[in-house]
């Protein structure tokens, strides 16, 4: 029996003609001969059984050792609890959709409403949306949030945010013509002092990431003042796991609190998808982008969960709407839900202590190894900047060969800090990971500098 019923040359015609074509080459004649290929060269079908024989020969073929990873920049590698996947993987979560029948989503609309009562709990703010895409989205849509509330079109953003996140502000930024002056740096951070007073003038708002892309933790309560006293918004661009033992946003002052929720409980997934987080001020709440999930009664005066304001949304009022965005990233949502409720604040701070701990002991002992140093003095959590008198790649290099990821060089992003790669630890990076990192690099210093 055949898995499929071959189209005869009737059928075939008839549809050419359906879609208006009397051939199908005069259907391609737009693709030029050069592009097209004359025959598929495919094997003879095969079973199911012998599909997944061959399948599993060649992932056996497949060689990937575990390396020891100190890689950051936005992505995270962190300890994910087995009950995490255990509870997202269930197919209650994994296959719902869209909750716009409350009846029949209480499930889904209650653990949308308990994660962003976390998110509200971590960031001290009073509104949480349920989610965006990821943190650099999120971040584009607080700068035109505080567009919208403002009336402004300037948006100053520090140099240290994340310079793939400026990317995507960019990009949105190019369909209303928004004006968007990035800020000079300090030695790494944003300096509230050196802010020009024409540069503040008419600002919708100042973005800040804290810690920002270099791991350094920058002044948020003096720049919240600066730019409070010229009438702008402040917009914080936050690293969740760090609030552990930040200050929360809400306590100096933060308008908008942004970030990506990845470390908490989701895997690095090649970059995605992730999860990003946003939270304001009550006062802005009929501003925020995306779903709000709220808590009401039913008709029998029993709590129930709904979508709320939802006229913000594209679905309902298209060009008035506030953004395009109309959904969340819900099963993400979902695991930094169960992520955080199972760490709960002291597990979340015993997290975040211990990746400090770790960091600054590292950063230490880096800088005392001959050709290293440090490339900022300032005050970081688990993210540091180290300068190499040796070529980055070739240290990096050495390490991956001795089965350590051992940073991200800043060239990527920064030609003028060729010099200079990003450490990250976590609480994944032990003791005996941090040894065999300094070890590589004593070895890798040594040599170098002999020859």
């Amino acid at each position: 029996m055949h898995a499929y019923l071959p189209l005869s040359s009737v059928d075939r015609q008839a549809m050419l003609e359906e879609v208006g074509f009397t051939s199908f080459e005069e259907m391609i004649q737009h693709i030029p001969a050069s592009l097209r290929l004359q025959q598929l060269d495919l094997p003879p079908g095969k079973s199911e059984l012998e599909v997944q024989g061959t399948m599993r020969g060649w992932a056996a073929s497949n060689h990937t050792p575990d390396k020891l990873s100190f890689l950051g920049a936005g992505v995270y590698q962190r300890f994910i609890p087995a009950a995490v996947d255990a509870i997202v993987s269930r197919s209650e979560f994994y296959t719902a959709y869209t909750p716009y029948q409350p009846e029949v989503s209480q499930g889904t609309l209650q653990y949308t409403y308990e994660y962003q009562t976390l998110i509200c709990q971590l960031t001290g703010m009073d509104v949480s949306n349920a989610s965006l895409y990821d943190g650099s989205t999120a971040m584009a849509e607080a700068a035109f949030m505080a567009m919208r509330i403002t009336g402004r079109r300037k948006i100053l953003v520090a140099g240290s945010v994340h310079p793939e996140y400026l990317e995507v502000l960019n990009t949105y930024a190019r369909g209303p013509e928004a004006s968007i002056e990035v800020l000079p740096l300090t030695n790494g951070r944003l300096s509230h002092d050196q802010i020009r007073a024409e540069a503040l003038e008419g600002a919708a708002c100042l973005v800040v990431a804290c810690p920002n892309f270099f791991g350094l933790v920058e002044e948020m309560p003096q720049l919240s003042e600066t730019i409070h006293a010229a009438g702008g918004l402040l917009v914080a661009v936050v690293e969740p796991t760090s609030l552990a033992v930040l200050t929360p946003p809400g306590e100096y002052g933060a308008d908008i609190v942004v970030g990506d929720g990845q470390s908490l409980g989701n895997m690095s997934q090649f970059g995605g998808p992730h999860v990003g987080f946003m939270a304001c001020r009550s006062e802005h709440f009929r501003q925020l982008p995306g779903r709000i999930v709220g808590a009401t009664q039913d008709s029998r005066g029993e709590k129930a969960y709904t979508l709320t304001l939802q006229t913000r949304e594209q679905h309902i009022r298209r060009e008035k709407a506030t953004s395009n965005i109309c959904t969340n990233q819900a099963l993400c949502a979902l695991a930094v839900t169960v992520y955080l409720s199972l760490a709960g604040p002291q597990g979340l701070l015993s997290v975040a202590e211990l990746s400090a701990d770790r960091a600054h002991h590292l950063a230490q002992a880096i800088a005392e190894i001959p050709g290293f140093s440090l490339a900022f003095d300032g005050p970081f959590i688990n993210e540091f900047v180290v300068r190499s008198r040796f070529p980055v790649q070739q240290v990096l290099d050495h390490l991956q060969n001795q089965g350590i990821l051992g940073g991200v060089p800043l060239k990527t992003w920064f030609p003028d800090r060729e010099d200079c790669f990003l450490i990250a630890v976590t609480e994944i990076n032990d003791v005996e990971s941090l040894q065999r990192l300094m070890s590589a690099l004593t070895e890798f210093a040594t040599t170098s500098i002999t020859v």
